[in-house]
């Protein structure tokens, strides 16, 4: 008589699966996991239940999540605790350390008070004295005239970044920088990126709107002397912080569907959507799948210090040892996917959009979700493939990636909302890095719809990952060392060109 395992085994053959699961799974006497099973036991209410328990926490403590704040030490414990109860997964903490950065600006000119948002990593300090224009972008050590020594530096945003800008000031004597928007509206803050440009100290900096720099600039041109008063507060110090590694003890270890989101907040706010809908929205996709056997074995990664620059993700891909990596055919990313004027967006890994590819792959991902909306009757749009969230330094390893987003700052087009419902020219998150990033302010309609098309690739790609090609140099018994890793700067809601631009 054939054993219950035999049986489960030619069942599998018979409907063209190629790998059985462990036979830790298959002795549970759990069934192997399918879209539609895993979909169905997905509800709001058990995503709200999470949703308020980093609320909670947020509100209790100094009303944000804050990598390394005790706030987020609460988060990672109740993520890491939740996932060990299960005994499905292999659950550990990883930590590290990372710089943090805090600070806030006051900015008067002539007598006028103007608001000014803080940059990331920007030092403490005061200035007082005229401001002096800048020629062009403040991008060449040429563009600082002479007179600028001792005096404010009054440069425009735009063409490189603003770390550069403030060095380059540095560097001329200044001692002080005010950068102004080069769109309407305020800059909304940025990142100096220090360790990347070394090429002068920095020194007091702050923002204005473009709005306000146009009519001081014009000001200044016409003859007159305007004195600038900048004071900057800021702690810059170092943190500790810990990522949570969720990996199944049942399916194919050498093949890891690796999914993830981030789970700090920015320190304006408790950073529900952002990103607590993708990482408690995995967490739930984890909690349901112990239901099920899997083929090959899931990975969930929950990152910190997303907001300063994808560090904890960044930390995991470039300290696995390489045959770590050799065993990841693919990375899902899940990070702002419950926007209150939300679109239905995949990240473009075929490149058919925005002009930048994934690596081999990354199409297929795309295509994947894409399909699945098509099949559900929702429409979906591609979005950039530009490294702004967790799947960037997977990217740079040559893993394939994709994900799901339904907007942060970038205003909602009138097409899109014909698509989806909404306001046209209003963002997709207004709550986007503020107070208001709440439970109240989710859209739990959106959020269950991308949470079923996440559980779709999870299942999808948990039984089989054909289309994903083989990565030859990664293989475990050829690789001679592990990929080179870019460092990434930006963060979630950061675009590349502008956040540090």
């Amino acid at each position: 008589m054939k054993s219950f395992y035999t049986n489960i085994l030619l069942a599998l053959a018979a409907v063209g699966v190629s790998a059985a699961p462990s036979a830790h799974d298959v002795r549970r006497g759990l069934p192997l996991v399918q879209s539609n099973q895993l979909r169905r036991v997905l509800t709001r209410s058990a995503l709200l239940a999470h949703a308020q328990k980093l609320q909670d926490i947020s509100d209790q403590n100094g009303r944000n999540r804050v990598a390394g704040s005790v706030g987020h030490n609460l988060t990672v414990d109740y993520i890491y605790d939740t996932l060990v109860k299960t005994g499905y997964y292999d659950v550990e903490r990883q930590p590290f350390t990372y710089i943090f950065s805090e600070g806030n600006v006051t900015f008067s000119a002539g007598g006028t008070k103007y608001p000014s948002d803080y940059f990331q990593y920007g030092p403490a300090g005061s200035a007082k004295g005229p401001l002096v224009p800048v020629a062009a972008t403040g991008c060449e050590a040429s563009n600082f005239p002479a007179e600028v020594a001792g005096k404010i530096a009054f440069v425009s945003r735009g063409a490189c970044t603003f770390g550069l800008k403030v060095g380059l000031a540095g560097q001329a004597g200044a001692v002080g920088v005010v950068i102004y928007n080069n769109v309407p509206g305020p800059v909304g803050g940025g990142s100096l990126v220090r360790d990347e440009f070394p090429v002068g100290d920095f020194i007091a900096v702050g923002s204005l709107s473009q709005e306000d720099g146009k009519a001081l600039l014009a000001t200044i041109n016409s003859g007159t002397t305007v004195i600038g008063d900048l004071v900057v507060d800021a702690v810059i110090e170092t943190r500790y912080t810990a990522n949570v590694i969720a990996t199944s003890k049942g399916g194919d270890q050498n093949n890891l569907i690796f999914s993830g989101g981030h789970t700090d907040s920015v320190l304006a706010g408790p950073g529900i959507n952002d990103d607590g809908s993708g990482s408690l929205g995995i967490l739930e996709i984890a909690l349901q799948l112990t239901a099920f056997s899997l083929t090959n074995a899931v990975r969930f990664g929950f990152w910190s210090a997303e907001e300063f620059g994808l560090i904890g993700s960044e930390f995991y891909v470039t300290t696995a040892p390489a045959e770590e990596l050799a065993r990841i055919p693919l990375y899902l990313n899940f990070d702002m996917i419950a926007s209150p004027n939300f679109g239905y967006f995949i990240y473009d890994g075929d490149g058919d959009a925005f002009g930048t590819t994934g690596p081999p792959g990354s199409d297929h991902i795309e295509h994947l979700f894409a399909d699945y909306f098509k099949s559900v009757g929702l429409i979906s749009a591609p979005t950039a493939f530009d490294g702004r969230s967790d799947y960037g330094p997977f990217l740079d390893a040559g893993i394939a990636a994709g994900g799901l987003f339904t907007g942060a700052e970038d205003l909602k087009t009138a097409q899109e909302v014909e698509w989806w419902g909404g306001d046209a020219g209003v963002a997709y998150d207004i709550n986007y890095h503020a107070a208001g990033d709440n439970v109240a302010n989710l859209n739990v309609g959106a959020w269950i719809q991308n949470l079923k098309a996440a559980a779709h690739a999870i299942a999808t790609y948990s039984l089989s990952t054909d289309g994903i090609p083989k990565r030859p140099e990664l293989r475990v018994d050829s690789l001679a060392a592990k990929p080179t890793v870019t460092k990434r700067k930006a963060s979630c809601g950061q675009d590349i060109p502008l956040a540090v631009m």
